[in-house]
């Protein structure tokens, strides 16, 4: 069974290809490496290979990590379903909020947000209206960020989104394309910090990286199978 190493030496290997392909700089496009349910060990064997970027989805399991690794310099990530009444914690706890969805979140989170550095967040866009999703739908994204532009303590990086099951389609390809040119490009230009377009898995890396992802969200790939 390939170790840690191994495996992501692969997975660079398969982000290097991928951009190659849809002819990008590999240096354009961030690993986010999920660690989820993952211990702190671990990830202390993936910050010596060089990644300094994790995301995580619960919540009490992701404050221990934190604390327990807080020696380390690194950028952690929420990248689960936000209930309102964990804001205080998540706000704090955290370096980006990748799943912002609902302007009473935003609200909460500006509001709880005591560090001196605003809080990275991504406008999770649910492209395809499944109900297993977060994510606002394309119309009502641009008003949530406009809501947040008027937060101090929030700085809107980009857009997040899960790609489809039918990605790999000219239909499930045009969806996400559409919303790297309808979006994410819109607002390129006017907001110095907008450069995040966070899409593509394990599963659907090079489809992903086709469609214009700057960051890309890898567990199983990088840490193996889930454990829990």
């Amino acid at each position: 069974m390939p170790d840690l190493s191994s495996r992501h030496a692969l997975l660079s290997e398969r982000i290097r290809t991928a951009c190659i392909a849809a002819q990008r700089d590999p240096n354009a496009v961030e690993l986010l490496a999920v660690s989820k349910t993952k211990p702190p060990g671990l990830i202390t064997e993936a910050v010596a290979l060089g990644m300094t970027q994790f995301g995580e989805n619960y919540l009490q399991e992701a404050v221990e990590k934190i604390q327990h690794l807080e020696q380390l310099s690194l950028e952690w990530h929420f990248i689960g379903r936000i209930q309102s009444n964990k804001c205080k914690t998540i706000a704090n706890a955290f370096s980006w909020v990748q799943t912002l969805d609902r302007s009473k979140v935003a609200q909460r989170l500006n509001q709880f947000r005591t560090l001196t550095e605003p809080l990275n967040v991504l406008i999770q866009v649910n492209l395809d209206d499944d109900p297993n999703k977060g994510g606002v739908d394309k119309k009502n994204a641009e008003h949530l960020l406009e809501q947040v532009l008027t937060l101090p303590n929030l700085a809107p990086r980009g857009l997040m989104t899960i790609l489809a099951k039918s990605t790999d389609s000219r239909v499930g390809y045009q969806s996400v394309a559409q919303l790297h040119h309808d979006l994410y490009e819109k607002y390129a230009s006017d907001l110095p910090q907008w450069d995040t377009l966070s899409m593509g898995m394990s599963a659907d890396i090079e489809a992903a990286i086709n469609a214009g992802a700057t960051m890309i969200r890898v567990g199983t790939d990088l840490f193996g199978a889930r454990t829990i």
